[in-house]
């Protein structure tokens, strides 16, 4: 059963405002449900990181594991098992930020989590499963330096350099990550306007009501609560592409060279894009902002000298 959650990588210069998104993003994310508030506040019982008076977590996680984080501090273990990083972002968001600078085992040990939606543990006497369903916030430099593709400081670095750390980052692993995204930089006018802008909560209840429509339509489904969870013949039930869209879909496929899981991922990418815009269909336009949020797929990026 895949009971994976949203998984988003932000690549962008130091300074772009990487760290500042995934903090904000617990603002924006649906309040907790009563299941979801005894299910986190079980696991913090467990480390005894319960702060009174209610003796329940009423808010969602937010993880920020510093990159010499060890794979066993992040999925848990020890000789009396005890939850990881990634179990204690249950229900919330695990952020992991200059993602190439954590252990291989580290990365890598995340995958099955994702997908399963939680971790095992196996000891001679027991195997202790705990809970791991998260949001995944992960940010990198585009490069050793942190500059290339700057709109105004010269990267130093040598295109060996740039793609070796991007390979970092392995193919399965970027091929599970639904959203990857590029942060500019904000210019000194986008600092000082006084225009108004949407504010969290604004954000929050078009969130909410995203999340209300995914809800009803798994309501036969109590282990789906968002699109990201959809397995293929789900996909074929509720996020039906028309002519235009699937066209689309088939030339950014052959262009990008795609996968089957990317394919899977950026029709649940749209199916979201469409209930935020409050449509009962996925149209053009979804289908083609989906496609947008595959920038690492693209064969050109890290490679434009």
């Amino acid at each position: 059963m895949v009971l994976s959650l949203p998984i988003i990588i932000m690549v962008g210069p130091p300074g772009a405002g990487k760290t500042l998104l995934a903090k904000t993003s617990i603002s924006i994310l649906p309040k907790m449900s009563h299941k979801e508030t005894l299910e986190t506040s079980k696991v913090y019982s467990l480390i005894g990181k319960l702060s009174p008076p209610s003796g329940l977590m009423h808010t969602r996680p937010f993880r920020n594991p510093h990159h010499s984080l060890s794979a066993i501090a992040l999925v848990g273990g020890g000789s009396i098992p005890q939850p990881g990083e990634i179990s204690m972002a249950h229900n919330g968001v695990l952020f992991l930020d200059e993602l190439p600078e954590f252990s291989r085992a580290a990365i890598e040990i995340l995958r099955q989590p994702m997908e399963a939606g939680f971790v095992s543990i196996s000891r001679s006497r027991q195997t202790v499963e705990f809970p791991s369903r998260f949001m995944l916030f992960a940010s990198m430099n585009p490069c050793p330096c942190g500059y290339f593709n700057h709109p105004q400081k010269a990267c130093t670095c040598s295109p060996s350099n740039v793609r070796k750390y991007l390979h970092k980052i392995s193919g399965p692993l970027l091929d599970r990550i639904d959203l990857q995204i590029e942060v500019v930089p904000v210019s000194y006018e986008e600092l000082t306007t006084h225009s108004i802008s949407e504010n969290s909560m604004t954000i929050r209840e078009r969130v909410q009501n995203a999340r209300a429509i995914q809800l009803k339509r798994f309501n036969q489904r109590p282990d789906i609560i968002t699109n990201a969870q959809m397995q293929s013949y789900e996909l074929k039930k509720w996020a039906q592409l028309d002519d235009a869209s699937a066209k689309l879909l088939k030339i950014a496929m052959e262009q990008f060279q795609l996968s089957a899981r990317a394919y899977n991922r950026i029709i649940k990418v749209a199916r979201t894009i469409a209930d935020l815009d409050g449509s009962k269909d996925i149209q053009n336009q979804h289908i083609s902002e989906s496609i947008q949020y595959r920038m690492l797929d693209r064969a050109a990026w890290g490679q434009a000298y």
